[in-house]
């Protein structure tokens, strides 16, 4: 059997349309394709490789426990799944966890927690959700009719009802459509699929204090921005802002799938035996590669370290910018960054991503107009540098391109 694109295109349901490399190995920041050639990685599996390719301490608890349990039902817990769970919640707000296999299936457990604590306490009437425009919350048709992207849930039938959205960073929009009948409001404390938006301090905040006002409890969806990705181990600790309900995947297995819901006891107890659940969620080789991820990232050592290598990116980045005005602004936060493209490349993202991956490089895009990168947490230097080197001959092949 011959392993290529072609395969992909006969055998693969056509809703992706990958490129032509098909990596077959990873160490660290770098990756070999079917050929050899090597590329340096600042996609990162999109915020999911935390610690790269291959970290010594992700392969070692997945040996271990692969030759201990691999699966049992809910019926029973495990070990890994309650060591992860104390784990969570010793470093954050939280007092409960429950444990799904993605972020939306997580953010899906999430909004049924919402919409169930509003019924339990409120009554019927106090059902309305409201999230931002751009806002990306998965692909589960809840999470994507909530998510602010309407060409992502358009064409399914029927949508779920009394979903509401408005701008992000509009604080007078949001507080004209919160009302008494708000059951919850699920945000992103930085935009990631939508563009790499950061919010206002003063958004925030007002959105905290008018979930309050209104009995609404506030989601904050960290799928992307969680374990340590904004320097923070979740971002809602760099903003003074404290949700009732927070999500977490991609990067908490380290490459693993695994997602989790985490709350307190009181939202908690409204999901009550059989109202949820998950055949794999808790999985013990998933929790026990989480949870050597998160004791990875959860220092001091690698949560500064974070900050600085941003501070590296954004040096290297504005260099490149100031040789080829390519970008209008660089955004983001952490290793959550993106760089957006000026009047003159509009819409036309994408094109950086292709040359990037012809020199030796894998990025991201975030929308047509943003251009993305989020490479492992513990990239060494020297490969930030290199990698960097490699986009600006990206760049500048771009730039000739349309001269």
């Amino acid at each position: 059997m011959t392993i290529n694109r072609e395969l992909f295109d006969q055998v693969m349901v056509p809703n992706y349309a990958p490129s032509a490399i098909i990596p077959v190995k990873g160490e660290g920041s770098r990756v070999w394709d079917q050929d050899g050639r090597e590329f340096i990685d600042f996609a990162g599996g999109i915020a999911v490789n935390c610690l790269g390719h291959c970290h010594p301490a992700l392969v070692s608890a997945l040996k271990e426990q692969g030759e201990k349990i691999w699966h049992l039902s809910n019926v029973m817990t495990n070990e890994p799944s309650l060591r992860l769970a104390k784990k969570l919640v010793d470093a954050t707000f939280a007092d409960k966890v429950y444990f799904a296999n993605s972020g939306a299936e997580a953010n899906e457990a999430a909004l049924k927690l919402a919409r169930r604590f509003a019924l339990d306490n409120y009554g019927e009437q106090k059902s309305q959700i409201i999230s931002f425009n751009k806002g990306f919350h998965g692909r589960t048709f809840f999470t994507v009719t909530v998510g602010g992207q309407a060409a992502y849930s358009d064409g399914f039938g029927p949508k779920p009802g009394d979903i509401a959205h408005c701008d992000y960073n509009d604080l007078a929009a949001f507080e004209a459509l919160i009302s008494d009948n708000t059951c919850a409001v699920m945000m992103e404390p930085l935009q990631g699929e939508g563009g790499i938006v950061s919010p206002n301090a003063d958004f925030v905040k007002g959105v905290r204090d008018l979930c309050t006002k209104h009995n609404a409890l506030l989601i904050f969806d960290e799928v992307q921005t969680g374990v340590g990705r904004t320097g923070d181990l979740y971002a809602y600790q760099g903003l003074d802002v404290t949700p009732d309900i927070l999500t977490t995947a991609k990067a908490l297995g380290g490459g693993f799938p695994i997602g989790a819901m985490i709350t307190t006891t009181d939202i908690a107890k409204h999901l009550k035996i059989g109202t949820h659940g998950s055949t794999y969620g808790g999985n013990p080789l998933a929790c026990a590669v989480a949870e050597a991820a998160f004791d990875t990232v959860n220092t001091e050592e690698v949560l500064t370290g974070v900050k600085a290598k941003e501070a590296l990116f954004r040096e290297l980045l504005t260099a490149i910018n100031d040789k080829h005005n390519v970008f209008s602004e660089i955004r983001g936060k952490g290793l959550l960054l993106g760089g957006v493209v000026s009047e003159q490349y509009k819409g036309r993202a994408k094109e950086f991503l292709v040359a990037a991956t012809q020199e030796g490089v894998m990025s991201l895009v975030a929308g047509a107009d943003v251009v993305r990168f989020t490479p492992s947490l513990v990239i060494p230097e020297a490969d930030i540098r290199e990698g960097m080197a490699r986009f600006e001959k990206a760049v500048a092949s771009v730039v000739a391109n349309n001269a």
